[in-house]
């Protein structure tokens, strides 16, 4: 519509340059602030939507960030964050154990920050009504290349352990993945209101 207002907004210059290149600088609708969700400079109550798409796991002050988003939205307004369970392509840990218990794909499992097992209760102190929505979903893979990227790309230790091991690695993935690879997609949103 045209007569909305949308505010994009990351405490990263470099990912607001990318959604201001895909928007297109021409569409007054949008505007693009840097800024950190744990003080946010707008007044109280001016949001009717806000959306949260993975972020409140990487907040420091997560109590900080939710007071601020329940004070910028308007009573009538929703809060949206999406996040992940424990159970989130659970199968690429195992894989990756499988070969070399040493593995470590994460320093820190951010679901246990915030996720869809305790997101309900770290809500609850700043939203009277919040519901959790699970999306079902899976992927199927099928051919190792996609799948040892994102393995190699993970903020871990695997890089350090598979850097002489490579060439095993990858015929160990391209034979667990023979007859299809199953990964588990446990995600979701909480929808909130005051």
């Amino acid at each position: 519509p045209s007569e909305i207002t949308i505010t994009l907004s990351d405490i990263s210059e470099g990912m607001l340059r990318d959604a201001r290149r895909n928007i297109g600088m021409d569409d007054s609708r949008f505007i693009f602030r840097v800024l950190d969700c744990h003080d946010l400079p707008f007044p109280d109550h001016s949001f009717d939507l806000i959306i949260a798409n993975h972020v409140l796991f990487y907040c420091e002050k997560l109590p900080s960030a939710c007071h601020e988003i329940a004070r910028v939205l308007k009573p009538s307004g929703t809060f949206l964050s999406s996040t992940y369970g424990c159970n989130h392509m659970k199968e690429i840990t195992e894989l990756v154990q499988a070969f070399d218990n040493r593995i470590v794909l994460a320093a820190e499992n951010l679901y246990e920050r915030f996720g869809l097992e305790n997101g309900q209760k770290l809500l609850s102190p700043h939203f009277t009504q919040i519901e959790c929505v699970r999306y079902e979903d899976a992927i199927i893979i099928n051919h190792a290349e996609p799948l040892i990227e994102y393995i190699l790309s993970c903020h871990g230790n695997q890089n350090q352990i598979l850097l002489d091991r490579y060439k095993d690695f990858r015929s160990f993935v391209e034979d667990k993945i023979h007859n299809n690879f199953h990964i588990t997609k446990d995600a979701g949103i909480f929808l909130c209101r005051k």
